[in-house]
């Protein structure tokens, strides 16, 4: 009986002294998030794929943590205005970016930008990955890609593409092809994938590096025809349209990817409980349904992850820019 007496009171001073020690966890892991609204920042206009695609991860967000979560569209300069805004701004936790390809691993080598990609912002996770696909107008005699190379080795410095701006994602697409391909196409940039594909449906510019979602309208009503995707692998939309990959240029991959980041100034456990939260968010169904039928799969993973996946993107830019001589002059 004693023997019982003395493990029901160790068991009770156990019980006691883990006590705070458990009410410290729950009461930290509660502080993780900021009890304040949280601002998702995105570096391009209302209505865009970035916008979109933010709305969607956003609005499920905000119903699993009960924060209300507001976007915020800060366009300019191709995104960096929105980088070097989340990096120099509040560091509570309470603002996190949908940052893009362009500032985080293409800009940097072609201006000064006001961060830096790595010092100045923390990874958190991949949101979403895509590939752009190569349309060109339907009038053209070019109708595969197969075509497309040829007519462009027969005829160097003839045939254009459209780009989204010189440095663009859809610019280094094509950029990374004439490389690789050695062909000369000519680079038509323009200020957002509006007036390019105006240009292109109007036949004033041959070709595009679009996104499906700008493009797949065009496609279905014949307008544009699709040559080709950028991607590892072919997309579930436009299952016979080949990669370029697979079409004789082993190793090509240009994708559009969105990524949320937040200052490095954030402490540690709330970059860690924003990774926890946002990549439950990217593998519920309805989420990646929705993001699916924009042509924007969820591409959720660790902080480590992204971190590597981003160095990755920019060494590859970097010497695409640099073997091209890109400039913005």
């Amino acid at each position: 009986m004693q023997r019982r007496c003395l493990l029901s009171l160790s068991t009770l001073m156990a019980s006691a002294l883990a006590a705070p020690v458990l009410a410290t966890a729950v009461a930290a892991h509660a502080q993780d998030l900021p009890k304040k609204t949280i601002t998702m920042v995105v570096g391009f206009a209302p209505g865009g794929a970035a916008d979109t695609a933010a709305r969607i991860i956003g609005r499920k967000l905000a119903d699993n943590t009960g924060l209300t979560v507001v976007i915020e569209n800060k366009a300019g300069a191709g995104g960096n205005i929105a980088h070097q805004y989340t990096a120099n701004g509040p560091t509570d936790g309470s603002v996190i970016l949908f940052g893009s390809v362009g500032p985080l691993a293409i800009a940097p080598h072609l201006m000064k930008v006001g961060y830096d990609p790595v010092k100045d912002l923390a990874p958190i996770t991949l949101g979403v990955n895509f590939p752009n696909v190569l349309v060109v107008h339907s009038g053209l005699k070019i109708k595969t890609f197969a075509d497309f190379i040829d007519f462009a080795r027969k005829n160097p410095g003839k045939l254009d593409f459209a780009s989204t701006g010189a440095g663009s994602a859809s610019h280094l697409a094509g950029e990374l092809l004439d490389d690789m391909a050695k062909i000369d196409t000519v680079h038509i940039p323009y200020k957002g994938g509006a007036p390019a594909l105006q240009d292109l449906l109007g036949g004033r510019v041959a070709s595009y590096y679009s996104t499906l979602s700008t493009a797949k309208q065009h496609i279905e009503s014949g307008k544009l025809i699709p040559l080709a995707t950028t991607g590892t692998k072919r997309i579930p939309q436009l299952p016979h349209i080949p990669t370029i990959a697979e079409s004789g240029f082993a190793g090509y991959v240009a994708t559009n990817w969105y990524a949320f980041v937040a200052s490095s100034k954030v402490p540690k456990p709330i970059l860690d409980r924003w990774n926890t939260e946002l990549v439950k968010v990217l593998n519920t169904p309805e989420v990646v349904a929705e993001l699916n039928s924009h042509g924007m799969p969820a591409a959720p993973g660790t902080r480590e992850e992204l971190a590597k996946f981003i160095a990755a993107e920019s060494a590859l830019w970097g010497r695409v820019i640099r073997d091209r001589k890109i400039s913005l002059e």
